[in-house]
């Protein structure tokens, strides 16, 4: 082979025979796939690629990058702004369609000429995802990030990451949802993580609750939000008992001063809980709630700067629970303004789920929607993960492996976005933190899974 590296251009999605095609014709040791053009290459970016290549041994390389930001060619008066964009290692449970190599992949010709002869299955959009799964079955380090920026990108999609997210769940991208899905089951069957449907019911009555059902809100330093939510709370008509445990997690603004003036008014009704110790995220607040003795036989969750969607929402999930014997049952949701006005993202209801295989899919996305509500005797024998992102995730997972998950369509809640709100625009930083931290817990489950299997 020459050692010449050539360059193509594929978008993310992009068919099997697409793909296979751009790369028959390769004679090169090694190529390289850019997912956008204009892209500015550092001066020795394919140098440095090859030599790791070949000291590591790796089939796939991917690097930190600069994004460009603004227009150079525009009459702005402002000048682009080159803004250092790291990416975050693979690792196994890295299973994400989105997750970000950046806009350059470098690959060894002949492992994937190989992988190619392999794909029995002709994809329309997701060969990348496939090629990538693949390839990561090779071996730990057969995917490797390099800590370095070796080239620039212009920024495309100039949204916020609060928007972003949600690309997963749009219906105008839902076939090619379905087919990344196919891909993933693909994968998980092949390395021996997938599970059949769970068929067993809960059975409810195996242990005593002083009542039916506990909202549980975990909060800190919401003074402006926490008495909308809790109100919206009170206002729900049910045919059984039920209280609301706030977990205030060392609040300094005010708000434990607002959720006790509330709970002189409604003291059977709200627990207002200190924890012990200061050093809880959102996972051990949700603990501190289940493990309590006024914790009632269901859990759901209230974001203490969210609100419940008509005033049916808790007797709707305990029906569902009895009708379906799910161990969770996850609801859907508006995405509004402070003013609980509509925003354009919309209805979020996660209709990607599907009984038979949802459990399987859940390690493909990043979430699995709200409200979320659970089997409170279940938590206590798992307990959420002490952080303060994707703790419900973590859990969602690990119940999903054992026992049902139920879905209610129906929108039962308002996701609140405003300017103080945590997950409406995320920096790069904190993106990569959660999703490193995401990826992990997949990774563990995945783990699990196979050992289930074994």
């Amino acid at each position: 082979m020459c050692t010449e590296i050539k360059t193509i251009y594929l978008p993310n999605i992009v068919s099997t025979k697409i793909l296979r095609e751009a790369i028959s014709s390769i004679m090169s040791d090694f190529f390289i796939i850019s997912t956008k053009r204009d892209i500015l290459y550092e001066k020795n970016m394919e140098l440095r690629f090859m030599q790791i290549a070949n000291v590591n041994d790796a089939n796939f390389l991917y690097s930190d990058h600069y994004v460009i930001k603004g227009n150079a060619n525009s009459c702005e008066s402002s000048s682009p702004v080159m803004e250092y964009a790291p990416v975050i290692d693979y690792q196994e449970g890295s299973l994400r369609d989105d997750f970000e190599f950046g806009a350059i992949r470098f690959f060894r010709t002949d492992v994937v000429k190989d992988i190619l002869r392999e794909m029995d299955v002709e994809y329309m959009y997701g060969a990348l995802y496939d090629l990538t799964l693949r390839l990561s079955r090779i071996g730990r380090k057969s995917i490797y990030h390099i800590n370095e920026p070796l080239y620039s990108e212009y920024e495309i999609d100039k949204r916020l990451s609060g928007e972003k997210i949600f690309d997963y769940v749009n219906p105008k991208n839902a076939n090619i949802q379905k087919e990344m899905e196919l891909i993933v089951t693909a994968y998980l069957k092949a390395v021996g993580a997938f599970l059949k449907p769970v068929l067993e019911k809960c059975e409810y009555n195996n242990v005593e609750f002083p009542r039916e059902l506990s909202v549980v809100i975990p909060v800190l330093n919401r003074r402006d939000t926490i008495a909308q939510a809790i109100k919206s709370a009170l206002r729900q008509k049910t045919k059984f008992s039920y209280n609301i445990i706030v977990v205030d997690n060392y609040s300094t603004d005010g708000t434990g001063e607002v959720i006790d003036d509330l709970r002189q008014e409604y003291p059977s009704k709200i627990l207002h809980l200190l924890p012990e110790v200061k050093t809880l995220g959102i996972g051990g607040c949700w603990n501190e709630a289940c493990e309590n003795a006024e914790c009632g036989r269901f859990a759901v969750q209230l974001d203490s700067d969210d609100t419940y969607y008509g005033d049916n929402v808790l007797q709707t999930i305990v029906d569902k629970f009895y009708q379906t014997g799910a161990a969770m049952v996850i609801g859907s949701y508006r995405m509004t303004d402070f003013d609980e006005n509509l925003l354009s993202t919309g209805i979020i209801d996660h209709k990607e789920w599907t009984p038979e295989n949802g459990h399987n899919n859940a390690l493909r996305i990043n979430g699995l929607g709200a409200p979320r509500a659970f089997y409170t005797d279940i938590v206590r024998g798992i307990l959420f993960p002490n952080v303060s992102y994707g703790e419900d995730y973590a859990m969602a997972l690990r119940i999903s492996s054992n026992y049902k998950i139920a879905r209610i369509y129906d929108v039962l809640y308002n996701c609140r976005r405003w300017k103080g709100n945590s997950d409406a625009s995320l920096s790069r930083e904190k993106m990569n933190r959660y999703n490193y931290y995401k990826d992990g817990i997949r990774s563990l489950e995945l783990e699990y899974r196979k050992k289930i299997n074994y």
